[in-house]
């Protein structure tokens, strides 16, 4: 299968989007496959602001429709409280509501940006998503990372040697429970970073008042 023919054959869908390389390209290949794609960009405590601008400033530029749902993620006590696989509940909870938003739109098929390169045994959330019936073209016509980058940087789209960016909740360890304040100091650390030049890194939480910063090449 090619994405050209998988949005030949759905030419109606809803994309769980979050500006990143994945779905920005995904977004790009369906509009130019003349498909009638919709995104969605839910917008929680885990992101920062500009993964929201940067999702906004690639759907302006293709001329995609988007969509920004505000989502409390953090009054779901299984998100919150942050056990192992958190990753699973919070997925989960993110796009039960892009479904339902997407049903009311009158838009049954949903699908996301997860790729070839991406391990489901590794990622809780892809669990997730199958429980859902959400469907990942990339995955399923073998496009890895690397020719995700190749084609948004043909297609000129900023997004191809963007930064892959785990959201704001990895920062900080498992089972200790996340609040809006961790998140936040997270935030203003890792901005105060990007202003100052670097591209990638994490601040790691290691309890309220320490953190570790790591940098990698």
């Amino acid at each position: 299968m090619t994405l050209e023919s998988f949005f030949k054959e759905n030419p109606l869908v809803a994309l769980g989007f979050s500006g990143g390389v994945d779905s920005s390209y995904l977004l790009y290949a369906g509009l130019r496959y003349g498909a009638k794609i919709k995104a969605y960009f839910v917008k929680t405590e885990f992101q920062p602001e500009f993964e929201l601008k940067d999702a906004l400033k690639l759907a302006k530029q293709i001329g995609a429709d988007i969509t920004v749902i505000e989502k409390n993620i953090l009054s779901n006590e299984k998100v919150s409280s942050n056990p192992d696989n958190r990753c699973y509940f919070c997925k989960k909870e993110i796009f039960e509501t892009i479904c339902a938003k997407a049903q009311s739109d009158g838009i049954k098929l949903v699908i996301d940006g997860t790729n070839a390169s991406d391990c489901a045994n590794e990622r809780p959330g892809i669990k997730a998503l199958q429980e859902l019936s959400v469907r990942s073209p990339l995955r399923e016509c073998g496009i890895a990372k690397s020719e995700v980058r190749r084609l948004s940087q043909e297609a000129g789209l900023f997004t191809w040697n963007k930064n892959a960016y785990a959201c704001l909740a990895t920062r900080i360890l498992n089972n200790r429970p996340i609040t809006k304040e961790l998140l936040r100091k997270t935030e203003k650390v890792e901005d105060a970073l990007i202003a100052a030049g670097f591209t990638n890194f994490r601040a790691r939480v290691l309890d309220e008042k320490t953190m570790r910063l790591e940098f990698y090449e």
